[in-house]
């Protein structure tokens, strides 16, 4: 279903949610990649629903375009790439405002703990959400672009983090995710022989194998900080 949050600065934006089918326990904040709440965005908050927590994918994009939908062509990738551009142009805050709604939202609906998982952008955006947003109790970026570079890496989250890398990324090279691993000594670290994206089976980068064994640990990770 679909849901309207409001920030604390009084703007609207909307939520896809998914329940499970019994008493949650606990709830997944999922932060969609530069393409929007897609139909990609919605099976992973489908299938967290389906591991039992209520999930909810809020629409990062809206400050910036309402309903953002994009597919995985060349010209996608450019119009998503603008809009992570200007989301992230905002004043300080900006989507994390909307985050910590999503975060709150999440909290009261379940009645239990609340951890976020996120995407390529929406990775960067999860492992800042560790730092920046209150209430959360476990958080894990895949692949975060630009989660490696020196001014995000040196962050000091106030969770626990798991973070997924593709050991072929093009976009986050190695020799950044090792300097990531030195900085951050108490992340949860797991490199996977795959691609950037490789999460995503609507997209070529789809590897199966590193997205079954990378949501395996995932679930692990949540379900210790989450269920227990």
């Amino acid at each position: 279903m679909n849901v309207s949050l409001t920030a604390a600065d009084g703007f609207e934006f909307p939520a896809y949610v998914a329940k499970p089918a019994g008493q949650p326990k606990g709830a997944v904040v999922v932060v969609q990649e530069i393409f929007g709440v897609n139909a990609h965005i919605r099976e992973v908050a489908d299938g967290y629903a389906a591991a039992g927590y209520l999930a909810v994918a809020s629409a990062t994009f809206h400050r910036a375009k309402q309903g953002v939908e994009l597919g995985y062509t060349a010209d996608d990738m450019q119009a998503g790439m603008a809009l992570k551009a200007a989301v992230e142009a905002l004043p300080e805050l900006g989507v994390m405002a909307d985050i910590q709604a999503a975060v709150d939202y999440a909290a009261k609906t379940s009645g239990g703990k609340v951890g976020i998982v996120g995407y390529c952008w929406g990775g960067l955006l999860t492992w800042r959400a560790a730092e920046q947003v209150k209430g959360l109790s476990a958080a894990v970026p895949y692949y975060g672009g630009g989660s490696t570079s020196e001014a995000e890496r040196v962050r000091q989250p106030h969770c626990p983090v798991l973070a997924h890398f593709a050991e072929q990324d093009g976009w986050i090279p190695m020799d950044t995710v090792q300097a990531f691993i030195q900085a951050q000594p108490k992340v949860e670290v797991h490199t996977y022989n795959a691609h950037h994206g490789f999460n995503c089976n609507h997209r070529d980068a789809y590897q199966e194998a590193s997205a079954k064994l990378a949501l395996t640990r995932t679930l692990a990770f949540f379900e210790k900080h989450l269920a227990a």
